[in-house]
């Protein structure tokens, strides 16, 4: 076995991982801080029970974030990730084009990062590989 194939399951998805979910952490605080507006602005764009979508959003995003950032239930985690993203363009960037700041270029990194966390799980240094290994698979 040479070095590479020891070392990229380990710690090849840490930097995906810790960077997006500090990105999610950030973007929910920064929610929980003005959750009232975040609300409004929900109304704003047709989102249902704005009041509920942007708590469940916002810890989701809190939430989420810890969690890719420490390899926990990092599948689950991306995937819903992944639905945040998704609905966050169809309803709020798609209008604005492609390009940052009013498009959804962000927001389709986000996702195309969530997804590939999704499929590939949290890799081998994280949470996730510490429970296999406890429960030996």
């Amino acid at each position: 076995m040479d070095r590479t194939s020891f070392v990229a399951p380990a710690w090849g998805m840490v930097p995906l991982r810790v960077v997006i979910g500090l990105v999610f952490l950030m973007h929910g605080s920064q929610k929980l801080l003005s959750l009232t507006s975040t609300a409004a602005f929900f109304d704003s764009i047709g989102i249902p029970i704005a009041q509920v979508a942007a708590a469940l959003v916002t810890a989701l995003e809190i939430l989420g974030g810890v969690a890719l950032i420490l390899g926990w239930f990092t599948r689950v985690v991306a995937a819903l990730l992944a639905i945040d993203m998704a609905v966050a363009i169809l309803t709020a960037r798609m209008d604005g084009g492609f390009f940052a700041p009013s498009g959804f270029e962000f927001e389709l990194t986000l996702l195309g990062a969530c997804l590939t966390l999704a499929v590939m799980g949290a890799g081998g240094f994280s949470l996730d590989a510490m429970q296999r290994q406890r429960r030996g698979q």
